[in-house]
């Protein structure tokens, strides 16, 4: 995994690539969707934190989090964009 701080470049990426995830042709999985919601809380936010809380969802998406702390900031905007991309078409 890529390591460090992401650089301008990246940052502007991912950026785009959170703009364009509102506009994909279909709608992702579920699973999808709960990846796509960690590496976005990963790389903007760094490790989950405290316990579960809320309904279902919630804790569907604390535990998708939860299950990449450790993934750092670099790699979760890379693969956050990757996945954006693969699913423009």
């Amino acid at each position: 995994m890529t390591e460090g701080k992401a650089g301008r470049s990246l940052k502007m990426r991912f950026e785009r690539s959170t703009k364009r995830a509102w506009d994909l042709p279909t709608k992702p999985s579920n699973e999808k969707l709960l990846e796509m919601y960690a590496l976005y809380k990963q790389a903007t936010e760094g490790d989950c934190e405290g316990k579960p809380r809320g309904g279902l969802r919630d804790r569907a998406k604390h535990k998708a989090w939860k299950a990449i702390v450790g993934t750092s900031e670099v790699a979760a905007m890379e693969r956050y964009c990757e996945i954006v991309d693969s699913l423009m078409g």
